[in-house]
């Protein structure tokens, strides 16, 4: 789930280039220390080895300079230890295979919270060391054994307004009614929170959601397919279907969809109202090369509510911890989709829940839309 969601995050940084909202000067600065940092990270052996050192790994690109410049840089000020970023991409295989090996070349992981529970559960991973961490400092319910939350983005609803006028949608149950609402719609390819907004569609109160009725979504989502143009499976695709007026509505990643509203100059919008809030952690691989202590006393110096912020500012990533809200100007906390007053229209994904049941239920889910 994260793994694309990470990736667009990067095109949409890059994108900031592209519009002089980045200078040149500022482009080779980081292009550079990406060109120079990105083999460091993979260098395990050697005189690095010696170094006091932790690695994190996320998803590539412009997320490594992020990573960088809100966490690793100033936890090496701090404490003194080197955080190289491998932007390899942390999929739960790839931990996975780190694990196995016996000698894991990696620390701390930018994981779906679900993956780390599940690969917890297997001892793959460390238990989160809550007397380091401190769960105070993260929104309540966001904390798990395997997993510590480091940031949160969300699955909306974009619409073009031209075409609904006074009268736009305000929940699930008006995406899939298109009597009402008429036009073609678009659903994420790989299935996350696509059956929770098909629930809510059906009639399923937000507090009745889980366990999730697989069948019922899925008979919701198979009889909806004839109104669905396509099934986006990256960011920019979500994107070009709204703009290009192929679509009518979409469910689209709170980061895609200011960018979108920004680039129809204010004809696409969107809302949060039943919007599915998805979290990001940090984790830790079990027998990691940095050692655990210093693992967790970063995850610790991650919390830092500024440092968070150049996260917002960089990737668009609503905060963890809720003391960086307050931070955020006035005119940018509409796209916070942690802000008090977007969070509470929104329903939280329940992380247990996919741990338990993603694989069979996004198997299901693609021979639905494949069919």
């Amino acid at each position: 789930m994260n793994e694309a969601f990470q990736k667009d995050c990067l095109e949409i940084l890059a994108d900031k280039v592209k519009r002089g909202e980045m200078s040149r000067r500022r482009f080779t600065q980081l292009a550079a220390m990406l060109l120079a940092g990105a083999p460091l990270a993979f260098r395990a052996g050697g005189a690095l080895a010696q170094e006091k050192q932790l690695v994190f790994v996320n998803w590539g690109g412009d997320a490594v300079t992020a990573y960088d410049k809100a966490y690793g840089q100033p936890f090496q000020q701090e404490a003194g230890v080197t955080v190289k970023q491998d932007g390899s991409g942390p999929t739960e295989g790839a931990i996975t295979a780190q694990f196995k090996s016996g000698a894991p070349s990696w620390d701390i992981v930018d994981a779906d919270p679900f993956s780390a529970i599940t690969l917890g559960k297997q001892d793959m991973m460390e238990k989160i060391d809550y007397a380091v961490v401190d769960k105070g400092k993260m929104r309540p319910g966001f904390g798990w054994d395997y997993a510590a939350s480091s940031y949160f983005f969300s699955y909306v609803i974009a619409y073009d307004s031209e075409k609904y006028g006074d009268n736009p949608p305000k929940s699930m149950a008006d995406f899939f009614d298109v009597t009402t609402f008429p036009g073609k719609r678009s659903l994420y390819k790989w299935g996350s929170a696509m059956w929770e907004a098909a629930l809510l569609g059906d009639g399923v109160a937000p507090e009745q959601l889980y366990p999730l009725d697989l069948k019922r979504a899925h008979d919701k989502i198979a009889a909806f397919k004839e109104n669905v143009i396509a099934y986006w499976g990256g960011g920019s695709e979500s994107q070009s279907l709204l703009l290009d007026g192929e679509a009518s509505m979409a469910l689209v990643w709170s980061t895609r969809a200011s960018l979108i509203e920004q680039d129809s100059g204010g004809r696409i919008k969107f809302i949060w109202d039943q919007g599915l809030l998805s979290p990001g952690a940090m984790a830790v691989i079990k027998g990691n090369p940095g050692g655990r202590d210093t693992a967790m006393k970063f995850i610790a110096s991650a919390q830092d509510p500024q440092k968070q912020l150049v996260m917002f500012d960089m990737l668009g990533q609503g905060p963890a911890n809720p003391a960086a809200d307050a931070l955020i100007p006035e005119e940018k906390k509409r796209l916070n989709p942690v802000d008090p007053a977007n969070m509470s229209k929104q329903i939280p994904l329940d992380m247990e829940w996919y741990a338990e049941n993603y694989g069979p239920a996004l198997d299901e889910y693609t021979k639905i839309i494949s069919a």
